[in-house]
């Protein structure tokens, strides 16, 4: 019982949930390429974080909803392993390809979850408020009168959700 309210605690508190499951992206893929036959323990040089991203940002296209998010070019990514490489060996450890993430990361998910938000919260609510002057319109009015108010509302989510996937497809 206290695993599943720790659970459904860490899904409350979002951002510090959301940077743990971070954490353990990173994590996980920093052990497989240190890990790797040939590779030295002193971290990851800059052709392992360039592959390394270039995973990162398959997965984010595959399995988060929103536009194509590209990685950053080659050059971009020298600049910045040159930033987070604080004991400037020209190699990220762990806690420098952590922050390296977080930071290249960050403009993705926060785009993701603002047209989350607008989908599955503003949406609803917008409809709600606006289903009494919808029920004016003729031809319209009758059939809208006699939707139940969470039918209406998944209704208009779904067309604002369709309406996001369209303008990203034309982007």
């Amino acid at each position: 019982m206290g695993q599943v309210l720790g659970a459904i605690q860490d899904q409350f508190q979002g951002r510090q949930w959301r940077e743990r499951q971070v954490r353990k992206i990173t994590d996980k893929v920093y052990d497989r390429f240190k890990d790797a036959p040939g590779k030295s323990d002193e971290g990851l040089t800059f052709e392992d974080v360039y592959i390394a991203v270039l995973e990162i940002y398959n997965d984010i296209n595959k399995y988060l909803p929103g536009p194509h998010h590209d990685p950053p070019s080659k050059e971009k990514l020298q600049l910045m392993i040159d930033e987070y490489d604080f004991d400037l060996n020209n190699r990220l450890d762990r806690e420098e390809f952590a922050e390296f993430i977080r930071k290249l990361t960050a403009d993705s998910l926060s785009n993701i979850s603002l047209k989350l938000a607008i989908s599955f919260v503003a949406a609803p609510l917008i409809a709600l408020m606006t289903k009494r002057a919808t029920e004016r319109v003729p031809g319209v009015g009758p059939v809208v009168q006699r939707l139940p108010n969470s039918v209406y509302a998944s209704i208009i989510a779904v067309g604002v959700v369709l309406a996001q996937r369209s303008g990203d497809d034309c982007v």
